[in-house]
Order: C-alpha cells, then sequence, then structure tokens
C-alpha cells in the first residue's frame, strides 16, 4: 500500500512539475515543426537548444532577416542564403564571441530547408 502511494505521489510531482515549464510552447507549421524535429534528432539542438534558444551555440530565436556580427568584425544578414552557409560550412562565418565550432553535418538540401523554415518561424 505504501509503495502504491509512493509511486501516485511521484507521477502527481511529475505531472505537476511538467506543466509548469518557463517555456512557451511553440506554435509551428507543420513545414517548421518538421525542421525542429530535423535539427532535435540530428544533434543541432544539443547546442541551439530544443526550442532554438541557445545553449552553447548562437540562439535561433528571433535572427532571421536580421544583422549577425561575425569574426573580423563584419556583420552579415540572416537570410535564407547565410541560414543554407552556416549549416553547410559552419566555418564560414563564425558569430562573433562564440568559441565552440560547430561540426560538419550530413543533412541533405531538404532537411536543410526544413531546418530553415523552423528558424524563420522563430522569428
Amino acid at each position: 500500500m505504501k509503495t502504491r502511494y509512493l509511486l501516485a505521489s511521484v507521477a502527481l510531482a511529475v505531472a505537476a512539475l511538467t506543466g509548469c515549464s518557463d517555456e512557451p510552447e511553440l506554435v509551428l507549421t507543420p513545414a517548421a515543426q518538421e525542421g525542429r524535429e530535423i535539427a532535435n534528432s540530428n544533434g543541432c539542438a544539443s547546442c541551439h537548444g530544443k526550442n532554438g534558444q541557445g545553449v552553447t551555440a548562437p540562439s535561433w530565436q528571433g535572427i532571421y532577416l536580421e544583422r549577425i556580427p561575425v569574426e573580423g568584425g563584419d556583420t552579415v544578414l540572416a537570410d535564407e542564403e547565410y541560414l543554407y552557409r552556416s549549416i553547410t560550412d559552419p566555418q564560414a562565418d563564425i558569430v562573433r564571441g562564440w568559441t565552440i565550432k560547430m561540426p560538419t553535418n550530413d543533412l541533405d538540401d531538404d532537411q536543410i530547408a526544413a531546418i530553415i523554415t523552423y528558424i524563420k518561424e522563430l522569428s
């Protein structure tokens, strides 16, 4: 009886904590949701965050069509071309202040397009 009570208490506590997240729920189109799932399943989220919020790598939230400061003192426009280049050639334009180097990946063009759609919707 005590074990059943303990298990029920733990389940209730987990349910309560799960509902108290500080992160708002993302509402995404199906295409952007696919991009989010690709990013999460391919390791992108381990650095960029499960909702693109940035962890040990730059945030994706609000970057689309913004000027991004890069190493060397320049800025680049975070348009589709920049996002594609950043995913396919991670060392091309390193965001100023970030020292961890993004690894190369094996994403195909369709997967990259889906991730770009996701990043665009995070704006």
